[in-house]
């Protein structure tokens, strides 16, 4: 089992930034792809960003790609997700994910792991 801890959450004001960390413990030499998904009040999970174990390669949804930056550090089995100019739109709690596969999925029924979430609230 693999347990995801994320934090950093909170209000900022449009055009802010924040840094999410999400922490992993547990069997974390069976992690490979690590990513962060978010879910807005009334709406359904959508993908963010996900990163390869190597941390080489990524994938960025269209909504916020070129001001979210997802970034790892293995030796302490932690993931960031670094969000910049941030928009009221951006509002929603923030899940960390981690899948076994290797590769860089998008869909919420391939991760095989879930963090309980962190809230991010962007005012306009």
């Amino acid at each position: 089992q693999v347990q995801l801890v994320e934090s950093g959450g909170g209000l900022v004001q449009a055009g802010g930034s924040l840094r999410l960390s999400c922490e992993a413990s547990g069997r974390t030499d069976s992690m490979y792809t690590m990513a962060w998904f978010r879910q807005a009040p009334g709406k359904e999970r959508e993908f963010v960003v996900a990163v390869t174990r190597s941390g080489i390669s990524t994938s960025y949804a269209n909504s916020i790609k070129g001001r979210f930056i997802i970034s790892r550090e293995n030796a302490k089995n932690t993931v960031y997700l670094q969000m910049n100019s941030l928009k009221p739109e951006d509002t929603a709690v923030y899940y960390c994910a981690a899948d076994r596969s290797g590769g860089l999925r998008a869909r919420v029924a391939e991760y095989d792991y879930w963090g309980q979430g962190t809230q991010v609230t962007v005012s306009s």
